[in-house]
């Protein structure tokens, strides 16, 4: 009599399941955060009026944060629950960070970027005309140190995150079928793309709102969001994505404390059939039932300090790894470069306002990125790569696109024309770094500020610093209506201007620039995509170049190191490079230097993608090394087996011979 039996549901595969729901979902949410953090770059830096150097200090707190972090507590404590704990934690601390900060800030200031001529009339008060400061804004105005609460803020967000990627992605390798590995790292670097999208496309938003919304008439600000001096609601961001990454740490609560491994389809087919010639009921002999959810013993601090000096020595002597970890932190600090001032490269070069730069980032080329990693995660899954495929293909995809980058280089823009700065006043191209150059004959006369930003346009195209510097006379309208007259510095320029009128703000750039601008985005985007699709094959190299048991060490040396040294210097070494093409410093209510106001477009071009092309081309090279080294173990560990087998059947051969005294007949092929 044949009993019909329905096979069990296996739960181990709804476990990893769930684990890789949670993961995709942290990986979202950490993605979302961290993208709205490099979007308010720019707000953050108008809003304490820093230089560019210094912002990079601030965005490498991230970094500093995961350093203090040390990811080998994993061994003391579960996994899971390590992510979760510190998910909770740092993530209620940074929102209450926040929300004193907020606090701290409307009770010091609650007008502190509202400029002089915000609150000009019809009858303009020389003082601000001239651009001189009045002696009790600096009493007013919010102390400079309050941008500590965004360091420390940003170094919680790092401690959280530290443990997000060496933990759930070895534990996510350690319990999956391999051929599986491929498509889940694709799937949750596809659901964590969709975070920047997000991020940026919140910080484009923010960036629109005033920072002092709900506390200030927006009528009597005479400014808009695309002026070099708006500073937008960036802080207001931070609340909505704190917020977000507490709900990402709540699944891990309920998830086991270690996963049962994956399956493959081949042995559950050899179980069924052990079952079927045994019984169904009965346990096979001389074995006993396995316990892939066993409770692991409690590692001390002495074993664990006592097994951790050998297997790092062991790591490291490891040359693979060697130049994974130098090819990755070469390219990571090129990324790194790129990513945090792209919005500011794309402003100032093709004349963006800082929201759209943003938006496009956000809709345009994150979407190419995660088309990328899901295309590359299925060509692995479809072809089956080895690891010297995987290589391959990361190389190729990365080469392609490096030579598209190179082509952004020719995509440039002429200087915008700033009088005395980009510009002679007789309308001649003549960059100037001297302040000096602000002053002609036709404003020598008006004392006029020479530290002042307060652009204005000219029915002649040419923008100039100030009213004063313009040499207008009067004025009429109020706030972003005001338009200055008589300003004699426009009838300097050869060509016949229609009036002697300015009006407030800088002047637009040319048509041909926004064409330009088109072609940047199309170039972008593309390189985007294709980069994008050596990323998973390129993280697949790094997970089969390592030993089983080294894998979480490795990984979290890995996310160390390269987030260490390629995550805290580029901000600064590129913000400090791009810093000396400033060509107008904006001056702090209280005196001495603050945020740039204007760039050499030219100078900023050749050296934000001169030093990314730099790092991009050693990052090959060290590719190469990297991949000739992985075909010579490739072809070591090939030779083995055909010596061990080579060996065996020369015993073979000769044990034979012994028992029946006669060499063995060899086969003949018909």
């Amino acid at each position: 009599m044949s009993v019909a039996t329905n096979e069990p549901r296996e739960s181990c595969c709804s476990k990893l399941k769930l684990f890789l729901v949670a993961l995709s979902f942290v990986y979202f949410a950490k993605a979302f955060q961290g993208s709205y953090m490099k979007s308010s770059v720019t707000q953050i830096e108008r809003r304490f009026d820093i230089p560019s150097t210094f912002i990079g200090v601030i965005d490498g707190s991230f970094e500093i944060g995961k350093i203090a972090c040390i990811h080998v507590a994993h061994e003391l404590i579960s996994p899971i629950l390590w992510m979760d704990r510190m998910q909770f934690n740092k993530k209620l601390l940074y929102i209450l960070l926040f929300f004193f900060y907020f606090y701290t800030y409307k009770i010091h200031n609650m007008v502190d970027h509202l400029e002089c001529h915000n609150t000009l009339t019809t009858e303009i008060p020389m003082s601000c005309l001239r651009g001189e400061i009045m002696s009790f804004d600096c009493e007013k105005a919010a102390g400079s140190s309050l941008w500590a609460y965004v360091f420390l803020g940003n170094m919680l967000r790092g401690i959280g995150e530290t443990p997000v990627m060496p933990l759930g992605l070895s534990y996510l390798d350690d319990f999956s079928q391999e051929e599986n590995t491929a498509l889940y790292l694709a799937c949750i670097q596809t659901v964590g793309i969709i975070g920047p999208m997000f991020g940026f496309l919140l910080g484009s938003f923010c960036a629109r709102l005033y920072v002092d919304i709900g506390a200030v008439d927006l009528d009597v600000i005479a400014i808009n969001h695309k002026d070099s001096r708006w500073v937008g609601a960036w802080w207001l961001g931070f609340l909505v994505t704190g917020a977000v990454m507490l709900l990402a740490g709540i699944p891990f609560w309920f998830l086991p404390k270690s996963l049962p491994k994956q399956e493959s389809k081949n042995s559950k087919k050899a179980v069924n059939g052990t079952q079927g010639e045994q019984g169904p009921f009965l346990p096979q002999e001389g074995k006993s039932e396995p316990s892939s959810c066993e409770k692991q013993q409690p590692v001390t601090m002495a074993s664990l300090a006592k097994d951790f000096l050998p297997s790092l020595k062991r790591l490291f002597s490891d040359s693979v790894y060697i130049l994974i970890i130098c090819t990755s932190l070469v390219a990571v600090s090129g990324f790194i470069g790129m990513i945090t001032f792209k919005p500011k490269f794309m402003e100032q070069t093709y004349g963006q306002s800082s929201s759209k730069a943003i938006f496009m980032i956000g809709i345009m080329n994150l979407p190419a990125v995660a088309l990328g990693i899901i295309t590359g995660g299925f060509v692995m899954k479809r072809f089956k790569l080895s690891i010297l495929g995987a290589a391959r293909v990361s190389v190729t995809t990365s080469l392609v696109s490096f030579c598209l980058l190179l082509t952004q280089y020719f995509l440039q823009c002429r200087n915008a024309q700033v009088a005395g700065l980009t510009v002679s006043y007789e309308g001649l191209p003549e960059v100037s770094y001297e302040p000096e150059t602000l002053l002609a004959q036709c404003n020598t006369e008006c004392s006029c500020s020479l530290k002042h930003w307060d652009p204005v346009c000219a029915s002649n195209g040419i923008t100039y610093a100030n009213p004063c510097l313009a040499g207008c006379q009067t004025a009429t309208g109020f706030g972003k209506d005001m338009v200055f007259h008589n300003c004699t510095c426009i009838g300097e320029v050869p060509i016949l201007p229609t009036n002697m009128s300015a009006t407030l703000g800088q002047c637009s750039r040319s048509e041909d620039c926004d064409k330009m601008f088109k072609f940047y985005m199309a170039i972008s985007v593309l390189g985007a995509f294709v980069s994008a699709c050596g990323a998973t094959p390129g993280y697949i190299v790094l997970l089969r170049s390592i030993s089983s048991d080294l894998k979480s060490l490795a990984l979290g040396m890995q996310t160390l190191i390269v987030r260490t040294l390629g995550g805290i210097p580029p901000p600064i070494y590129f913000g400090a490079l791009i810093d000396q093409a400033c060509l107008k410093w904006g001056t702090k209510r209280c005196g001495g230097r603050g945020a740039c106001r204007l760039y050499d477009t030219d100078a900023f071009r050749s050296r934000f993608l001169g030093l990314i092309y730099g790092l991009y081309a050693l990052s090959y090279v060290l590719w190469a090394l990297l991949y000739k080294r992985l075909v010579q173990r490739h072809k070591k560990k090939a030779a083995e087996p055909e010596a061990v087998n080579q060996e065996g059947n020369d015993d073979s051969s000769k044990n034979t011979q012994d028992e029946t005294g006669q060499e063995p007949e060899k086969e003949t092929n018909i």
